[in-house]
């Protein structure tokens, strides 16, 4: 199989997407306790910080060691923050380790980060040739090689299919698998792209043939919207009244999700015959979120910062809590 040639990655300064929104969208309390379940190279952190009086307190997390270990001289630096490596579906856990109960404010900027996409050694991106690795987390789990080579047609169809809307999920499953079976499985980014390369016959003017398939080999490996419900469900139960969540996502599936957890909560719940019968007050079936903004990143931000281009911010507040009666 040809191996297509790769023009040398020009690693982009990382540059915090929609970073002066999100911050005045989730500082309510100057003196509350925050988190930043996915704190990159904090940049978000590092503005929250500056906006937050001596006696605030931000927990901070990531499942990557590389951003853990860039994090490590804020963290010196500033006793105020708490660093941790840990997954953003494990925030619970790390709050209640910490001794900390509700926080005022959470933030969520999900997906990949530039640090991680232009260091072609963690294999996320196919403009390189490096082990096709793409875990986030590079201590534990299954690499996405690891996944190619016990899978089978079906299963790799359904990943690229669901995660990736790849029209082509099923040649390039098959492609995979029949390479495999002739004892060559593929281990490579740029095997990868150049097997993808070979299966799509068309693609939309300006994408590489490989995006979608490297979009959903991420995603699943990472099992990110698993790990996004997982967050998401924790949120009425850690957030302050009066709380902002404020979440950023960088494609539809992620979007999707937290559309429809906001949406959901923004309504009142709907009772049942014989809820309605009952005396209750109806304060206490009000909703529990006030759905705030949506918002994209503007022009200079995108010329800037091309891959602001697919960012939504969507925030909400967390309504007062009404206790039955």
């Amino acid at each position: 199989m040809p191996t297509p040639r790769f023009k040398a990655a020009q690693p982009l300064q990382h540059r915090t997407v929609l970073l002066h929104e999100a911050v005045n969208l989730l500082v309510t309390d100057p003196a509350g306790v925050y988190l930043d379940a996915t704190f990159g190279r904090g940049g978000h952190t590092r503005e929250l910080l500056s906006r937050l009086a001596p006696q605030a307190r931000v927990v901070a997390l990531d499942r990557d060691p590389q951003a853990i270990a860039a994090g490590q001289d804020l963290a010196h630096s500033d006793a105020r923050l708490s660093l941790v490596h840990a997954a953003f579906s494990d925030y619970g856990a790390v709050l209640d380790h910490l001794g900390l109960g509700r926080v005022q404010g959470m933030l969520f900027d999900l997906g990949v980060s530039s640090p991680q996409l232009d260091d072609a050694q963690r294999g996320f991106s196919f403009r390189g040739d490096a082990p096709l690795d793409m875990r986030m987390d590079t201590t534990r789990g299954m690499t996405a090689a690891q996944f190619l080579a016990q899978a089978s047609v079906d299963e790799i169809t359904k990943v690229l299919r669901d995660y990736g809307d790849e029209r082509a999920a099923f040649p390039i499953a098959k492609a995979l698998v029949a390479r495999r079976e002739r004892g060559e499985p593929v281990t490579r980014t740029a095997e990868l792209a150049a097997l993808v390369a070979q299966a799509v016959r068309s693609r939309e003017p300006g994408q590489d043939p490989a995006t979608r398939t490297f979009q959903a080999l991420r995603i699943h490996v990472n099992a990110e919207l698993a790990e996004l419900e997982a967050a998401l469900a924790q949120v009425m139960d850690r957030l302050a009244d009066g709380g902002r969540l404020v979440v950023i996502s960088f494609h539809s599936l992620e979007d999707r999700v937290v559309k429809h957890f906001m949406a959901r909560h923004a309504r009142a719940p709907e009772l049942s015959r014989e809820q309605r019968r009952l005396p209750v007050k109806p304060a206490v079936f009000r909703p529990g979120l006030k759905v705030l903004a949506r918002l994209r990143a503007g022009a200079d931000e995108v010329a800037a910062n091309p891959r602001s281009r697919s960012a939504v911010l969507r925030a909400a507040e967390r309504l007062p809590q009404v206790a039955a009666a």
